[in-house]
């Protein structure tokens, strides 16, 4: 229950935090941790690791999604941000039909049914060790300590003031990875607060400072997942409800908002 909450509080602050960095790196509010395919190469790596018991979920985890952000860090260097965006989008589309063919070929229905619940977002850390866990604290404050020494920049570049060399943009890619998958190795690819809670973010405070944004994001995050949670464990109505399809019934109202809102934001 402990360790549950831990995961709670650190996906709420750490998904949100990331997303907001890649909206103020790209300047458009279509930037999304996942978008340069770091979900699919997080599911892939689990993938991976459970079908073929080579190593545990969560190191799998973390080593595909690794080499998908060196990947992306050498072609940042390369090209713009909009061929950024559209490769990203690309390559998610690459890795995801890697780990379609891994989990078809699935060895059992036992091991299929464990990474589909893994994949689903929850927050039981089954089969988590505590070398894990250590391994995700460490990903977590190394992720977040850049984001607070970079948060200067960060606004000063999305409000046009300076313009963050590639090489730059590349090295923060590595540390906006270590924050999420500090979160996505342990409970598995969660939606919308990476994408949908920036942005609520920015609809309620019109401040460009992006520390503001990382406590209103982390804020708005941990309440969202704690009650989504909540939900999960205790009104569950007798069957099993995953974090990420319950939050995204939750959380339909606050995407009407960012729909409705958007046009005079």
């Amino acid at each position: 229950m402990i360790l549950s909450l831990l995961y709670v509080l650190l996906s709420g602050i750490a998904l949100p935090v990331g997303g907001i960095q890649m909206q103020y790196l790209w300047r458009n509010q279509l930037g999304d941790v996942y978008s340069l395919g770091l979900g699919s190469a997080a599911c892939l790596g689990a993938a991976a690791a459970t079908m073929s018991g080579w190593c545990s979920l969560t190191v799998g985890s973390f080593i595909c999604t690794l080499i998908c952000t060196l990947i992306c860090f050498f072609v940042t260097l390369k090209v713009n941000t909009q061929q950024l965006i559209t490769f990203g989008i690309l390559f998610g589309t690459f890795i995801g039909s890697l780990g379609t063919i891994v989990v078809t070929n699935a060895p059992n229905g036992d091991l299929l049914k464990k990474y589909y619940l893994w994949g689903a977002a929850n927050f039981r850390l089954d089969g988590v060790t505590s070398a894990d866990i250590l391994f995700s604290l460490v990903l977590f404050a190394v992720g977040l300590g850049v984001a607070l020494w970079q948060a200067v920049r960060l606004t000063r570049h999305f409000k046009g003031e300076i313009e963050i060399p590639n090489a730059h943009k590349a090295w923060l890619l590595l540390a906006i990875m270590c924050l999420v998958t500090s979160a996505v190795s342990i409970c598995g690819p969660i939606g919308f607060i990476s994408l949908g809670v920036p942005n609520l973010s920015r609809l309620i405070c019109k401040n460009t400072d992006i520390r503001k944004h990382y406590l209103i994001s982390s804020a708005m995050g941990v309440g969202l997942l704690l009650v989504t949670y909540l939900v999960v464990q205790y009104v569950n109505f007798g069957i099993y409800l995953p974090i990420s399809a319950t939050m995204a019934i939750i959380a339909l109202p606050l995407m009407a908002m960012i729909f409705i809102k958007s046009p005079e934001a």
